[in-house]
This record gives structure tokens, C-alpha cells and sequence, in this order.
């Protein structure tokens, strides 16, 4: 193994740390509180998160239980995965935007009020508002 290689992260290890993320930001806990419940440190968290440290086995399971997913959640879309059976044809690359959007703070933040919306009428309204405001063409 090179030097150059023993530095930078694995592919799978940073889609790993990134899908850690999404399902934390999801469930709307901070770093240090995965933490505590796993007794490792925030800092830890984020070289997982960053793909800098890997996960061990052990301790997946554990993020898994803590996370309320499967283990097999971490590895959805990883790379290399593209030829999986049942996949559509043009979703990956949209499917992998909206989860990249969805994980993001803006993106949690935007969901979250979003789904907070009781009445269908404004939340369709707030759509064609977006729409109109946006420079692309959506249908």
C-alpha cells in the first residue's frame, strides 16, 4: 500500500459515515449524544462520520441499534453497488442527489417544517412558490 493510499479514505468508509450522518441528522441527535450512548467521544463520531475511521463491525451494529435501522442502511447506494437487481433505470443519480439533499442541513431543516404543514393546499402552494423561483423546469 502506498503512503498516498494509507491516507485516504476508503470509498465505502465515507458513504458508510455519510449514511451515520443522514440517519442522525434525521432523528435530529448531535454527535455527542450518539456518542454517550455508544461511550465513545463527538470526535470519534465525526472521523466516522468523514470516513477517516473506519466502523468496526461490532460498533455498526451497535449505531445500528442505537439509529433504529438495519446495518444494511449503511450500505445502500455504495459505491459500486450500481448493478444491484431491481434497481430502476435513470433513479440512482436522482435517488442519491435527494438523499445528498435530504442529509443536509437545509434539507433536514426544509423537511421537517415541510411535514409540519397540516393542510395539503399550502404545502401545494409552497411547491409552485419553489418551483416559480427556481431557474429550472420540473415537469
Amino acid at each position: 500500500m502506498t503512503e498516498d493510499n494509507k491516507k485516504k479514505p476508503n470509498p465505502i468508509d465515507i458513504h458508510v459515515g455519510s449514511r451515520i450522518r443522514l440517519r442522525r441528522n434525521m432523528l435530529g441527535m448531535s454527535q455527542e449524544k450518539l456518542g454517550e450512548n455508544l461511550g465513545i467521544t463527538f470526535q470519534q463520531i465525526q472521523k466516522y462520520e468523514k470516513g477517516t475511521n473506519r466502523v468496526g463491525a461490532s460498533r455498526l451494529q451497535a449505531i445500528a441499534s442505537i439509529l433504529g435501522v438495519p446495518v444494511a442502511f449503511f450500505f445502500e447506494d455504495a459505491p459500486g453497488q450500481e448493478a444491484v437487481a431491481g434497481r430502476g433505470f435513470a433513479e440512482d443519480a436522482s435517488m442519491a442527489f435527494a438523499v445528498e439533499f435530504c442529509g443536509s442541513a437545509e434539507g433536514l431543516q426544509l423537511n421537517r417544517a415541510f411535514v409540519k404543514i397540516a393542510d395539503a393546499k399550502v404545502r401545494r402552494r409552497i411547491i409552485e412558490l419553489v418551483k416559480a423561483l427556481s431557474a429550472d423546469d420540473f415537469d
